[in-house]
């Protein structure tokens, strides 16, 4: 869901992804005056209230899994809060960890903080691998392996993946004199980001009064260094990024978003891009499948039907999350069997239906609801077609335990302080890398 994902949700989309409202230095509801549930899960009276702790818009509650599973489980209530951006969710997570203090009943874990709570912090979650009904084999090999540790420690299910599309704006595309079919948009930049750019070029030259081509610099960037398998560490985990060629690449994109005026200069996941879908501000926005539900709810009705999804120029994999559960939780056995029920694969279908967070549960894929699904708010776009052709070529990527926090610093400090601050490109660079050194103690 979610980014910077759910971004992702399912980043995010994704994401993700995804939204929003309290954190979690609310706490866990099971200390509130709402809570009536028992240290081991029973409850009072019958009564559980089992937390669930997220960052942007994972859909459950939206696509109404919550309430689906409050009636299979009467006296189960679930309580969501969900913090906006990846960047302000995960520190308080890992502050809430050092406490032994705060944390909910579940908890989501971004697929790019995943390896640091896989090796640092596997103690202090459930293995769920070990958990009832839950099959390693229904899932994809390579998500599993993500938050299993080197010992066979499970401490997350996956929730989803995020392939990624390009969404756009028809009117807008129709104004700029370019194609608005789906498959002819996808052609105008297939098989590389750089013809995505020369299209913002064109665009740019004819944009309806008020419009850019695209949100931000850090989405193209984002969306392009995901394609590769070695981004920020190499496959015998040592620290590449400044060197690394797809690093370097996709910042040059960044940068020439920038330098041609393409961008309406906003940072993803903030309030005024939110206000920017409702306005109709920007014609193109990197989407992983997890962002779709993002847009939806933050672009309103009014927009409905204007929207539609077109193919990438590559395959590639932005944000896609898990479900944790804390030792710590107050009501551990429940939390468990919600997780379980969330992550199977029945319901990834049905999140995929209403939500379009692309499901990391493999044996999904074949499945009618699924392959032929659509979604009417982006123009009845066949998501289960463009979704499984965008999936099946990803690069398995490399995940260091750092990566979101690379990520999201080359994105916020090196390429907005380009964007917004008006730094040079090798200023900007150095900010950011500046940054992440103080940050890894380098």
């Amino acid at each position: 869901m979610r980014p910077t994902p759910r971004p992702p949700r399912r980043a995010l989309l994704f994401t993700a992804s995804v939204a929003l409202g309290a954190g979690l230095l609310a706490g866990c509801a099971t200390d509130s005056k709402e809570s009536t549930a028992t240290s081991d899960g029973s409850g009072r009276g019958g009564k559980t209230t089992i937390t669930i702790g997220v960052f942007g818009v994972f859909g459950y509650k939206q696509a109404g899994l919550y309430k689906e599973y409050e009636k299979l489980h009467p006296g189960v209530t679930i309580k969501e809060t969900s913090i906006e951006r990846l960047d302000q969710y995960y520190p308080q997570l890992l502050t809430h960890l050092g406490t032994g203090s705060g944390l909910q009943d579940i908890q989501a874990v971004e697929v790019g903080n995943v390896a640091e709570i896989a090796n640092l912090h596997a103690d202090e979650f459930v293995d769920l691998g070990k958990a009832e009904g839950v099959d390693k084999n229904s899932f994809l090999p390579w998500k599993w392996a993500q938050a299993t540790t080197k010992n066979g420690r499970t401490i997350g299910l996956g929730t989803d993946i995020g392939p990624i599309a390009i969404c756009y704006r028809k009117d807008l595309f129709e104004k700029a004199g370019l194609p608005t079919d789906r498959e002819a948009v996808g052609n105008l930049w297939a098989g590389d980001w750089r013809k995505y750019i020369e299209v913002g070029r064109t665009y740019t030259a004819k944009a309806p009064v008020g419009t850019t081509f695209m949100d931000s610099a850090a989405g193209v960037y984002n969306a392009a260094v995901s394609a590769n398998v070695e981004r920020y560490y190499d496959t015998s985990g040592k620290l590449i990024y400044k060197d690394s060629p797809p690093v370097k690449e996709a910042w040059q994109l960044a940068m020439d978003a920038i330098d041609g005026k393409m961008t309406a200069k906003l940072k993803q996941f903030d309030k005024t891009w939110d206000q920017a879908y409702a306005n109709g501000r920007f014609a193109t926005v990197s989407c992983p499948a997890w962002m779709l539900g993002y847009i939806k709810e933050k672009a309103g009705k009014k927009t409905e039907g204007l929207w539609d999804i077109a193919r990438a120029p590559e395959p590639a994999n932005w944000g896609g999350s898990f479900l944790s559960v804390p030792e710590s939780s107050k009501n551990k056995a429940e939390a468990v069997k919600l997780a379980t029920w969330l992550t199977a694969p029945e319901q990834q279908a049905k999140l995929f239906q209403k939500q379009a967070s692309f499901p990391s549960a493999r044996t999904v894929y074949d499945m009618p609801s699924v392959a032929g699904a659509k979604l009417e708010y982006f123009a009845d776009a066949p998501i289960g077609t463009i979704f499984a052709e965008a999936a099946k070529d990803i690069p398995t990527l490399v995940v260091g335990e750092k990566d979101q926090l690379i990520q999201n610093t080359i994105a916020d400090i090196g390429i907005l302080g380009v964007e917004q601050q008006g730094k040079t490109p090798a200023e900007g660079w150095a900010a950011a890398v500046k940054d992440i050194d103080n940050a890894l103690d380098r």
